[in-house]
């Protein structure tokens, strides 16, 4: 017998029932408008929109890779992403 066990599921992110934090919020925000705005049936439609697309756009990967991607292909001024400063204000920066 083995004396020693290793977790298989160590690294799994926590789960909403069926849906990581990130999927969840991408179904619940569009449902929660079409309830608000008495649009139900669109917000439903919105809701499974906006998983499948997510889905998809992680495709196995984490949300961090959303993250990295946005920030190389996106314009600096979007969302306010950081950005590396530019060689003449290195030494002023730190």
């Amino acid at each position: 017998m083995n004396r020693y066990t290793i977790p298989a599921h160590l690294d799994d992110p926590e789960l909403i029932g069926f849906w990581t934090l990130d999927e969840f919020l991408a179904m619940i925000i569009p449902f929660t408008w079409g309830v608000l705005t008495q649009h139900i049936i669109i917000g439903l439609i919105l809701a499974c929109a906006c998983w499948w697309f997510l889905r998809k756009l992680k495709a196995g990967r984490a949300v961090s890779w959303i993250i990295h991607t946005a920030y190389w292909y996106l314009p600096g001024s979007f969302m306010r992403l950081k950005a590396t400063p530019p060689s003449h204000l290195r030494l002023m920066a730190g």
